[in-house]
């Protein structure tokens, strides 16, 4: 049985991912960011399976990764710092996990002849689109310093690749959304106001977004596992089809079948340097290279949100992980 290493599994992507490996049959290793209250995240969403074995840890510690990677067939970053407004304030952090923590992972893979290994990036690499949709060819522009760490990690990662014959992929999912994901994201946001508020506070309803559901994403992530023919590529995962917040804030109303009052408020809203207006993917090399296909729309996919969030109504602190 092979065993994957998943770091960030506590995480809402990672622990989604987590329980798509075990359902597949393969044995899970999945780093959990070490905190003093000893918790394990999303990963509690999941009911107990011997195939799964929870360590704590963090991306920023090289030794440590050296020895936990040890005897894993292939390693998933799923682990980053992922809130664009706290990288204005706090670019050194963002440096440390989104930088020297892929670093960690690659030289982990190369010294323990690891069989793959996945770094998972983001659409807010492409920065403001030159052209839509877009493809893995469209430039790289960092609009905030999470992007910046984004682009190079993903470069770093690909240069390990060119330079070393490690087997990686970078994997470059647009916006993804659904059950367990942070309060800080625009769609929980949302939901958790429509459920509990009198109106909806809001940045700019104008920006347009590629929205994946995160088991769409997670199933892209699996198909490109062990495929040789993705290492040394960075592939997109995206719906094709782009939507304004306005729109998605409209849907959800209707599931919950309300209309309130939308606020804009601009401590929400970006710098228009830093703001990215369209992001619109392209996901035709995923398709022929690893036989990707979204398979939920908006709708369904909101649902199924809008659903989870009404009976789990979550409070808990989020860490930083995607």
């Amino acid at each position: 049985m092979k065993k994957i290493f998943v770091t960030g599994a506590d995480g809402f992507i990672g622990s989604f991912l987590t329980e798509m490996l075990l359902k597949k049959g393969f044995c899970v290793k999945g780093l959990a960011l070490y905190n003093a209250d000893n918790s394990i995240g999303k990963l509690k969403y999941i009911k107990s399976s011997k195939n799964l074995e929870i360590v704590k840890g963090d991306i920023r510690d090289l030794s440590m990764m050296l020895e936990e990677t040890r005897g894993c067939d292939a390693i998933i970053n799923m682990a980053a710092l992922i809130g664009i407004p706290y990288s204005y304030v706090s670019v050194r952090s963002y440096i440390d996990t989104n930088i020297i923590g892929v670093y960690n992972i690659l030289e982990s893979a190369m010294k323990n002849k690891t069989k793959h290994t996945i770094i998972i990036s983001s659409s807010e690499t492409y920065g403001t689109a030159e052209y839509i949709p877009i493809d893995e060819m469209h430039p790289l522009k960092a609009q905030s310093p999470y992007a910046a760490t984004k682009i190079a990690g993903e470069e770093l990662a690909l240069s390990y690749f060119r330079s070393f014959d490690l087997p990686v992929t970078v994997v470059k999912p647009f916006n993804v959304y659904g059950p367990r994901q942070s309060l800080r994201s625009i769609i929980p946001t949302v939901i958790t106001q429509v459920m509990n508020s009198n109106d909806i506070k809001v940045g700019n309803i104008h920006t347009k977004r590629d929205f994946m559901y995160v088991e769409d994403v997670c199933s892209g992530i699996l198909k490109t596992l062990f495929n040789e023919k993705s290492c040394g590529m960075s592939l997109n995962l995206a719906s094709g089809i782009s939507y304004e917040i306005k729109e998605i804030i409209d849907i959800i109303q209707n599931i919950a079948n309300t209309k309130l009052k939308i606020k804009i408020e601009s401590k929400r809203q970006r710098g228009a340097k830093t703001e990215v207006m369209n992001l619109l993917g392209d996901y035709s090399l995923a398709s022929e290279i690893i036989g990707f296909k979204p398979k939920t729309s908006i709708h369904e996919g909101l649902f199924k949100t809008f659903k989870w969030f009404s009976e789990n109504n979550p409070k808990e602190k989020d860490e930083y992980v995607i």
